[in-house]
């Protein structure tokens, strides 16, 4: 059986917010970019060489609006069942992400006050309703989906039989740089999530937002994440003694 190819497609920018296309036996679509971008995706699987109309499936990664943002008009434009975790049935029913944001630090803080985070976009109902592992043979990709909460409570990534990790969820925008997204619903799942997933050995991590990621050095940025929320809940403890 030959590689899975993982095509990062970029929505905007050079890598700022991806989108993926799994190339296998079946093409499979992950995440589907901020609202608008639609006939952007749409036409740059056409100039791989993909017909949109063979894709299989569109796998949203979670419920914010740059992942999902133009997840109805793909499907339309390509015919594809959309699937989405149902624990963000909220958001993808809605057209709004959870809100309040919660930012993971001062740049998700500055984040928060732009308006377009807080736009209506239009509303998906997913097909496939993702609750726990579920593989992708049925779709013509030898790979599973996987929750992975804690970005969102219904964060999901995506393994390949490879060993390609894509987690929406998670950023590189820096190149080589592990670093978290602006905003986390709650950092420790999260971060357990990301440590679940990276026991698995996937041999790279493909992110929604930057370039891939050696796993290796994203471990060494997990140890170095977990002694820093260590040290933010020893601070609270001290500031909650205090009062």
């Amino acid at each position: 059986m030959s590689r899975i190819k993982v095509v990062p497609i970029p929505v905007t920018g050079r890598h700022n917010i991806n989108a993926y296309l799994l190339l296998g036996r079946r093409p499979v679509l992950v995440d589907a970019g901020t609202p608008g971008s639609g006939r952007k995706i749409h036409d740059r699987i056409t100039a791989l060489g993909v017909d949109p109309a063979d894709v299989s499936l569109i796998v949203i990664t979670h419920g914010h609006i740059d992942h999902f943002g133009s997840a109805a008009e793909l499907r339309r434009l390509t015919g594809a069942p959309v699937a989405g975790h149902v624990a963000d049935l909220g958001p993808y029913r809605s057209g709004r992400a959870r809100d309040p944001y919660l930012p993971t630090g001062p740049m998700g803080r500055l984040m928060a006050r732009s308006r377009k985070l807080h736009t209506r976009v239009e509303p998906v109902e997913p097909d496939v309703l993702i609750r726990g592992e579920t593989g992708l043979e049925d779709f013509g990709l030898a790979a599973r989906i996987m929750p992975t909460p804690g970005h969102t409570a219904g964060s999901v990534s995506g393994l390949t039989d490879d060993g390609d990790l894509i987690a929406g969820s998670f950023m590189g925008l820096i190149p080589a740089r592990p670093a978290n997204p602006p905003f986390h619903d709650d950092p420790r799942q999260n971060l357990a999530s990301l440590r679940e997933m990276l026991a698995l050995n996937p041999t790279s991590l493909h992110v929604g937002h930057g370039t891939a990621l050696d796993p290796g050095r994203v471990r060494r940025w997990a140890e170095k994440e977990h002694d820093r929320l260590e040290r933010l809940d020893a601070a609270k403890r001290l500031t909650v003694r205090g009062q």
